[in-house]
């Protein structure tokens, strides 16, 4: 595959996990200081790695969600946790994870993700969803 099929494969996957909405504002915000970066992210974190067959998209998503928790990354934890549902996510399977988290990434990490985890809940049950996913 080359590095244009990779971007176009890349952007297909992105766009899966993380809707339309989301991409659509990322690409809002491009300019000539963050497009190649955009490109860069979206060729090998979706067009590469999310794209592997060794790992299911609900896998990779809750490995994403217990390493954003435990580094700290509110921002993309709070996408992650959104996008979750999109992966096939249950509540239950987020619960397990951030109880993994706590052990072995600390409580206050996953007492922060379990309050933003509730958020995403939350909002799925406002946006239609029936709340079986994150």
């Amino acid at each position: 595959m080359n590095e244009q099929e990779r971007l176009r494969q890349g952007e297909g996957i992105r766009r899966e996990v993380l809707g339309d909405a989301h991409v659509d504002r990322s690409q809002a915000g491009r300019n000539d200081f963050n497009g190649d970066f955009l490109d860069l992210i979206t060729r090998y974190a979706w067009g590469e790695i999310w794209d592997r067959p060794g790992l299911s998209r609900r896998q990779r998503s809750l490995i994403t969600i217990a390493m954003l928790a435990v580094l700290g990354r509110e921002a993309e934890l709070k996408l992650h946790l959104r996008a979750a549902r999109n992966n096939g996510v249950s509540r239950e399977e987020l619960k397990e994870t951030l109880l993994q988290v706590a052990i072995y990434g600390g409580v206050p990490a996953a007492n922060t993700a379990f309050q933003l985890a509730e958020e995403a809940l939350a909002a799925s049950y406002c946006d239609g969803g029936d709340g079986s996913g994150a």
